[in-house]
């Protein structure tokens, strides 16, 4: 993701800084050079050791540093990007009035390469009117600020503030600076999460899918260039808070209804949604009582969403499939790319360790029209969503 990139991280005095440490490893881990520059302030909060063992590069804090003197000027002109992470009130204070008074503030003023910020503090000092007039000022200058999260403060209060987590910092860089825009000016929708058909007012027919798979397809999609609507069943985990659309649906007739719409107005469809193959015939308008004797629901086939697109798929647009599957998996998954006329279709197997519902990883094989296949190892559905999206790119937009 980030090999032979430079990134210059720039750490300020905030408790925050702990989240520097997985920073630099998961930026190292990705193939990127990182050097590190600290605020004096900030080695209350993580040592210059702790940095320097993990970027494998000395740590710069002072201007004069011993005998020599540490060139800010290149060191600005050296980075493909400057971070600065966690950015605090003080030093966002100074950045925002041209203050140099450490080798961090020469440094950002002498940087010729983009600068982003993600800030910590405490929610007050965030709602701040000053602050709020020194983050425009900052953004005047062409920064780039990642939002900062909402969540538990070192006040122990529970608001925003919160620096970003250390991947959502690093998909920002890589979106905004080293992704190739291949899919700009095309819409996508993205179905993800199961579907609850109810029985009653309280229980329902549901599956465990969470969605995470489609909400990392959503977000890779977006991060290529493409306009975005995520259609999510009910799920706990967190929608995207970009620039992704979302659309809330709970039964595969909803789930249906949203995804017909969105198509008829998209370049590509993901089908990754889990949706309910059955329903119930009648929906009790009471709660079902416990009684002594057998209970017999009678279900219905749902609509097939998947085959209902497929024909009506123009030449133009893209539709991909997903196949979840615990016996005969390649047969059965390429037995759906033909007769739902999807375009590529994405294989899993639940007798995979770590891949299927609920997981954070995933393993998967990709089959294309031809049927030809694309096989890939067990790995996290943030770089399973990357290899889906190349792969579409690879066929369709290359």
């Amino acid at each position: 993701m980030f090999e032979g990139k430079k990134i210059l991280l720039g750490i300020t005095g905030s408790i925050a800084a702990y989240k520097s440490a997985f920073l630099v490893r998961q930026l190292v881990k990705a193939g990127a050079d990182v050097r590190v520059i600290m605020t004096p302030a900030a080695t209350d909060f993580i040592s210059k050791l702790t940095l320097s063992t993990l970027s494998k590069n000395k740590v710069h804090v002072d201007l004069f540093d011993e005998d020599s003197w540490v060139n800010h000027v290149l060191l600005g002109r050296w980075a493909d990007v400057m971070l600065i992470a966690p950015l605090s009130c003080n030093t966002l204070a100074k950045m925002a009035h041209g203050q140099c008074d450490n080798l961090l503030l020469a440094v950002y003023l002498s940087a010729t390469c983009p600068v982003v910020l993600a800030p910590a503090m405490d929610e007050d000092m965030w709602h701040h009117p000053s602050t709020k007039e020194n983050i425009k000022k900052l953004i005047s200058f062409e920064n780039k600020i990642i939002p900062v999260d909402t969540g538990e403060l070192a006040s122990g209060l529970i608001g925003d503030g919160r620096m970003a987590e250390p991947d959502k910092i690093i998909r920002f860089i890589d979106d905004n600076f080293f992704t190739h825009k291949s899919l700009s000016g095309k819409k996508a929708f993205v179905s993800a999460g199961p579907t609850y058909e109810p029985l009653d007012p309280v229980r329902f027919i549901g599956n465990h899918s969470s969605g995470k798979m489609g909400v990392a397809i959503a977000e890779e999609l977006y991060g290529r260039g493409a306009e975005v609507t995520l259609i999510m069943g009910p799920s706990s985990i967190n929608l995207p808070a970009n620039g992704i659309k979302s659309i809330r649906v709970n039964t595969a007739d909803e789930m249906y209804n949203a995804c017909t719409k969105e198509f008829d107005r998209s370049d590509i469809g993901v089908m990754a949604a889990a949706v309910a193959d059955y329903t119930p015939v009648e929906v009790a308008a009471n709660k079902i009582k416990k009684t002594n004797k057998e209970l017999v629901i009678e279900l219905k086939r749902t609509k097939d969403i998947l085959k209902s697109l497929g024909e009506k798929k123009s030449a133009e647009q893209v539709l991909v499939g997903f196949a979840l599957e615990t016996n005969n998996e390649r047969d059965n998954a390429l037995g759906k790319l033909k007769s739902k006329n999807v375009d590529m279709v994405v294989m899993n197997s639940l007798n995979e360790a770590g891949a299927g519902f609920g997981t954070d990883t995933n393993k998967i094989s990709i089959f294309d029209k031809s049927g030809k296949e694309f096989e890939f190892e067990l790995m996290s559905k943030k770089e399973v969503a990357k290899n889906i999206v190349d792969t579409l790119i690879q066929l369709y937009y290359a």
